[in-house]
């Protein structure tokens, strides 16, 4: 073996165990979170995108199935969960409930009126992070749609072009830009910044009167295999008479984040960049 692949497999371990100990002291600070909040009835609604590539898993709460097959790319449609607490699982895709964790939570509180999309991707130097958006379900005025473009790939800055002209210009992972449009289909592509370089795309867009479409750069630049995943989310053409809904994506209150969300996602998602980082371990070796 070679000084650089040893190299290369002591520093994918380190982020590994760097990446399980973040995790797991988040976890167990999460876990004081206060429980009343579940008690109160009501739902949580929480979207998931899968954004990084390389690992496919299955989740299961309270011993049941909740997201099989998971696989990079796959956005969620909303996930209704009753409020509560649950026991959280994360194996690798087909073990079973009975298989072995690569990921647990027990007794994880999950309020009511909880709304938000929670992405797991690749920081800008390729780390896998969690990352939890609130999506934006303000009306739009008559004739418009809003569009927002989220950077959450590992690659440098990009300009997000619309009809080949700049629509968000140097974007950085994990920030997020957005605008109300006039409704109709647009061409976008992304470019890196201050560039013509095109990065991904161009794709076509449908910005539908009254929705929020959202679109996700995801992947790694370095791996050339960046792609885009797109949410919309629709009603806010008229005041809403519950929590708006979507395709693929779910509304969110405005506001601070629960201290909860971050758990939940955490033990969605978390297993997904483990298993990536051990496979990266696997084909350096």
């Amino acid at each position: 073996m070679s000084v650089r692949s040893t190299h290369r497999r002591q520093l994918v371990r380190s982020r590994q165990a760097g990446l399980a100990l973040g995790l797991a002291a988040g976890l167990a600070a999460l876990a004081w979170a206060p429980a009343a909040a579940a008690d109160t009835g009501g739902e949580a609604t929480v979207s998931v995108l899968h954004g990084v590539p390389g690992a496919t898993v299955d989740v299961y709460a309270n011993g049941k199935e909740l997201l099989a097959g998971f696989e990079p790319g796959t956005l969620t449609d909303p996930l209704q969960l009753p409020a509560g607490t649950y026991d959280l699982k994360v194996v690798a895709e087909g073990a079973g409930a009975d298989g072995e964790a690569v990921l647990q939570a027990d007794d994880v509180a999950v309020p009511a009126d909880v709304n938000v999309t929670v992405v797991a991707h690749l920081d800008a130097s390729g780390k896998p992070v969690l990352t939890p958006f609130v999506n934006d379900v303000s009306k739009v005025d008559p004739g418009k749609a809003r569009l927002t473009v989220r950077h959450t790939a590992a690659a440098p800055a990009v300009d997000v072009r619309a009809g080949g002209k700049p629509a968000f210009e140097a974007l950085t992972n994990p920030k997020e830009a957005k605008a109300d449009l006039p409704a109709g289909t647009i061409s976008a592509d992304v470019v890196l910044a201050g560039t013509s370089t095109v990065a991904i795309g161009p794709a076509d867009l449908d910005l539908k009167e009254g929705t929020n479409t959202i679109v996700y750069a995801w992947g790694s630049a370095e791996d050339s295999n960046l792609e885009l995943a797109v949410q919309t989310i629709t009603g806010l053409h008229h005041s809403p008479t519950g929590v708006p809904g979507g395709t693929g994506g779910a509304a969110s209150q405005t506001g601070a984040l629960p201290w909860t969300v971050w758990l939940i996602g955490a033990a969605l998602i978390a297993a997904v960049a483990i298993g990536v980082l051990r496979s990266r371990v696997r084909t350096r070796s």
